[in-house]
């Protein structure tokens, strides 16, 4: 299967190297760019002398030692995470976060099972917090091979469950918000299950990126076990406050789904890859591909149904882009393009499942 592409969808600018920046000094960033060209080649050049650049800067300016030392261990842990999940990148990943403190004997924890179980039968990777609970129920589920485990430095709760500990696949985190960065990059639906503070932070912060457009729309699945009401009481919660106070529109509503059904949840992150593959921004265009090509008449009737996120024109086939080049593994599939107005992604979602409903080129 080939990789996902981009998590931003391409919302971080492409690389300039006539924008690196500066040390300071001419003489230093002469000598950094050397060295820069020397170690590699092409944009990853100008890439590696910024970031150089912007450490000098920290080191000899008036940076506390503190933060220095944050940058640096924030850097470090984004390269090992990039280290350990590059070998997989062609499996897509579920992030399942929950309680550490749901027992094996509970049904949250055997519905966990069950759901990263067949999860593993249809080829996708789980993604936990390594540690007890929800997490461990992801990991044995999944089995060792089939397991990412993101576990956060903690003065408790902080070993890594045993259907992980040990592995290669186990990566430990000193903050937050890189283990965060790493769940939502890495991952191609999220799935929540009953859990406390820290289970409403990850569920949320996936929610905010999508809606925003900071992260690539994809499944958000809120799972209870059959019968459960903790997420029927979140959804009472948002509909109740956040919407009739006109917090968040209605089609953010079709940003996440409460079911307490594994077989229904697992459909819907099928569901939402029956065709869809992913989508990048280039310039104003949004460039969606797909497995298989549309008819005429199916990509018709998307720009009628959808004429209300489309800034100007309408939706088209197109090949792949010049600006998509280097996503070479992507080539060969099929594309839309429109002028997206980059706001309701709500909406989007819903135009992907009308992507995925739609009749293609038999």
């Amino acid at each position: 299967m080939p990789k996902r592409s981009d998590f931003t969808g391409g919302v971080v600018s492409n690389v300039a190297c006539s924008f690196v920046g500066s040390s300071g000094e001419k003489e230093v960033d002469d000598r950094i760019m050397a060295l820069a060209n020397e170690l590699v080649s092409g944009d990853r050049a100008c890439l590696l002398g910024e970031m150089m650049m912007t450490a000098v800067r920290m080191a000899r300016g008036n940076t506390e030692m503190d933060d220095f030392k944050l940058a640096n261990r924030t850097l470090r842990e984004l390269r090992e995470s990039n280290e350990v999940f590059h070998p997989y990148r062609n499996f897509r990943k579920v992030a399942l976060f929950g309680s550490a403190r749901t027992k094996p004997e509970e049904a949250e924890y055997q519905t966990a099972v069950e759901f990263s179980r067949k999860m593993k039968d249809l080829g996708f990777m789980t993604i936990t917090g390594a540690g007890p609970g929800i997490m461990a129920a992801g990991n044995e589920g999944a089995t060792r091979d089939f397991s990412f485990g993101l576990n956060i430095t903690l003065p408790f709760e902080a070993s890594a469950n045993e259907f992980i500990k040990g592995d290669p696949k186990l990566i430990d985190y000193d903050f937050f918000f890189t283990r965060k960065l790493a769940f939502v990059k890495e991952a191609a639906a999220g799935v929540g299950m009953p859990g406390g503070v820290g289970t409403m932070d990850e569920v949320f912060e996936a929610l905010t990126l999508i809606q925003t457009g900071k992260a690539t729309v994809y499944p958000i699945i809120c799972l209870d076990s059959k019968g459960g009401t903790y997420w029927k009481a979140w959804n009472q919660f948002i509909t109740e406050h956040l919407f009739r106070l006109e917090l968040i529109s209605a089609t953010d509503f079709h940003l996440f789904t409460v079911t307490d059904d594994v077989d229904e949840a697992i459909a819907e992150i099928v569901q939402f890859y029956k065709n869809f593959h992913s989508y990048r921004y280039v310039g104003d265009l949004l460039v969606i591909r797909l497995c298989e090509e549309l008819t005429d008449a199916a990509v018709a009737k998307l720009t009628e149904d959808f004429a209300d996120i489309i800034k100007v024109g309408k939706v088209e086939k197109c090949e792949a882009l010049q600006e998509e080049d280097n996503e070479p593994e992507l080539a060969e599939l099929f594309r839309l393009k429109l002028s997206h107005k980059r706001r309701d992604f709500g909406r989007l979602r819903q135009f992907i499942n009308a992507v995925n409903d739609s009749e293609v080129v038999s």
